[in-house]
């Protein structure tokens, strides 16, 4: 079963309105240097390993509780054995969440034919023409315009969110991604936070004001149902 590095037993925030705990993955395929989750991304080896026998034994001293698991990393869906760890959350009557960045929709298109999932949070890290230099990574352009039609088409709940990074997200770029999540109906502006970041330079850049993320926001409001801000 694929290793867990983490698990925060109480995450009201991760899955809405859900009664939830997150379970982190460690690896990813990007190298986006404003990540704060930089040993789990980079350095996964290092951390400790939750055993499978914990991990289903607080699940089972939760049931009657606990309602879903969200699912993050790194990037979940990674990992070729993440499927048998569904499968066992799901036979706890318990509702998935993933956190995802889109680069793997094959495998996400089977898991939700599968029924594994339930909730789909995908990161959209930059308009398409700038992926590669903001995720610091090949990236295969048509793999994130087929992850978001999965995901759009998917009778599934699900959000669509972007990290707002000083110098490196701005106003058009959010104006490209809008246009480019059309159909879609939530949006969710995230605040960079400088905590942990891959590239250590990220740690002295200051986050928007938070007049500056609402201006942002305004320019996404006409492209969707419901724009959110988180951590402002």
């Amino acid at each position: 079963m694929v290793e867990i590095k983490g698990i925060e037993k109480f995450a009201p925030k991760d899955f809405p309105g859900c009664i939830s705990s997150t379970v982190f993955l460690g690896g990813c395929n990007f190298r986006c240097p404003f990540c704060h989750n930089s040993e789990l991304v980079l350095r996964p080896e290092i951390l400790p390993t939750f055993p499978p026998d914990y991990f289903l034994s607080f699940l089972d001293s939760r049931k009657g509780w606990l309602e879903g698991i969200c699912i993050s990393g790194g990037e979940p869906l990674l990992h070729d054995d993440l499927e048998t760890l569904l499968i066992l959350i799901k036979d706890r009557d318990l509702l998935v969440k993933v956190d995802i960045n889109g680069s793997f929709p094959s495998r996400l298109e089977d898991l939700i034919q599968k029924r594994l999932v339930d909730y789909v949070a995908m990161d959209v890290k930059a308009p398409l023409k700038r992926y590669q230099e903001v995720t610091r990574a090949t990236v295969n352009e048509e793999d994130i315009v087929r992850s978001l039609e999965i995901i759009k088409n998917s009778g599934l709940e699900y959000v669509f969110r972007t990290t707002l990074v000083p110098g490196l997200i701005g106003q058009e770029d959010i104006k490209e991604i809008c246009q480019m999540l059309d159909g879609a109906n939530i949006f969710l502006l995230q605040q960079f936070v400088p905590l942990n970041t891959l590239d250590s330079k990220y740690l002295q850049k200051k986050p928007y004001g938070r007049e500056e993320v609402q201006e942002i926001a305004k320019i996404a409001e006409p492209y969707f149902s419901e724009v959110r801000i988180e951590g402002v």
